[in-house]
């Protein structure tokens, strides 16, 4: 009985993730409208290859056409017409390789093999990219049509007919995409500053309510110092989103039909975020002081509380960051602007406090240095921060155009 209703609820909670699912797809733009609009195009861009290579064309085998116009349906315009080039260039050279072999020697298992090692060969040459492997696909499919075809002329029109059906895929995927909604991702670069922010944020968060009870344990300051350790494969994903961005603008129609006005611009969002990339690597630095040294003294009580202080007004410029909105720049920069002159604020009273214990910062057995170091390399980060979203927000301020969703 009791399994029973485990497996009950289990499957209930699958139909209410399932729904919420789409509910976020016609609810609003993200990840789930994203899916369910590639889907939607690719479906549009088969059916059409397949109507022309089927119906119109009367292909033997007309299933080149569709396969590659899914194939070449890419996050953004820019990589469906590079994606594109590649692969046709990847099936021409496999099928011109099977062509050349398979009429000098014939369609024996001697010219499979030195097609297979010069298809594989080419297919390692970088201008090709990932559509390297289709070199030896297509020479494979065209050794299969080759060898089931009588007469040299049905050969080469057979061979002739893959390269035409892989080009109508190609230009019916590219069209589609280009055409039907073409992918405009501004917003990923700012999805990758948002998470990169709620990371630190959230790891600052954590760490100033226990530096302010005094000196925190060994398993503690060891766990600050993984999670800071494990932000590497984040900043990755934020600078993939980054270049996504930039990419969703190139060759794009509906960057030329329409003005967004708001948009900040990539240069200022690489600023951000490689201010980001160094704070959280300061920050790192600054729990592995921590993590090092956690002799018990009467100084590093009040010192840490003074510190707790600093990192609880970081945290809170951190947090902005986490909001970060491209229609809203002008004020979250000026807000970030005062709350960058509290931590400093709460810094100069850190560096206070060193004076009035005459705490040592030169002395690699205590932290106090290190800390103190990494305070201000923080503050210097958001300021520079502030300033690149200051000069950003007044630029679009001074940019007419048409607002974008």
């Amino acid at each position: 009985m009791a399994g029973g209703t485990t497996t009950g609820r289990t499957r209930t909670g699958r139909f209410a993730a399932v729904a919420q699912w789409w509910r976020h797809a016609f609810s609003y733009s993200g990840d789930e409208r994203d899916t369910l609009l590639v889907i939607a195009k690719s479906t549009l861009a088969a059916g059409l290859a397949w109507l022309i290579a089927y119906d119109v064309l009367g292909a033997r085998s007309p299933a080149f056409a569709p396969f590659s116009a899914v194939l070449i349906m890419q996050v953004t315009v820019y990589r469906s017409v590079i994606q594109s080039l590649r692969y046709v260039g990847a099936v021409v050279a496999g099928v011109l390789v099977q062509a050349a072999l398979g009429f000098l020697a014939g369609p024996d298992l001697l010219t499979f093999v030195l097609v297979a090692l010069i298809a594989l060969t080419i297919g390692r040459w970088h201008v090709l990219g990932v559509q390297g492997p289709q070199v030896a696909t297509a020479a494979f499919f065209a050794f299969a049509t080759y060898t089931s075809a009588s007469g040299d002329s049905q050969r080469l029109r057979a061979l002739g007919e893959i390269v035409l059906l892989v080009l109508i895929g190609c230009a019916i995927g590219t069209a589609v995409n280009v055409l039907v909604a073409p992918p405009l991702r501004y917003r990923s670069a700012e999805y990758g500053i948002r998470s990169l922010a709620h990371t630190l944020h959230d790891l600052l968060a954590d760490m100033h309510p226990v530096l302010a009870e005094g000196v925190p344990d060994q398993d503690t300051t060891g766990g600050w110092r993984s999670r800071a350790a494990r932000t590497g494969e984040m900043i990755g994903q934020a600078r993939s989103g980054l270049q996504t961005a930039k990419e969703s603008a190139l060759l794009n129609p509906r960057r030329l039909l329409r003005r967004y006005r708001g948009h900040p611009g990539f240069q200022g969002y690489e600023s951000v975020l490689g201010a980001l990339e160094r704070t959280l690597y300061q920050v790192a630095a600054l729990t592995r002081g921590l993590d090092r040294s956690r002799e018990e003294d009467e100084a590093r009580r009040p010192f840490l509380r003074r510190y707790a202080a600093f990192l609880e007004s970081v945290s809170a410029v951190a947090e902005v960051l986490t909001t970060l909105d491209e229609t809203t720049l002008l004020p979250q920069a000026k807000r970030l602007e005062r709350l960058t002159d509290e931590a400093e604020a709460r810094r100069d009273e850190v560096v206070e406090e060193t004076r009035r214990l005459s705490l040592s910062l030169a002395d690699p057995s205590a932290p106090y240095g290190i800390l103190v170091t990494e305070a201000t390399r923080l503050l210097e980060e958001f300021r520079y921060t502030c300033q690149v979203l200051l000069d950003v927000a007044q630029d679009v301020d001074r940019t007419p155009g048409e607002t974008r969703r």
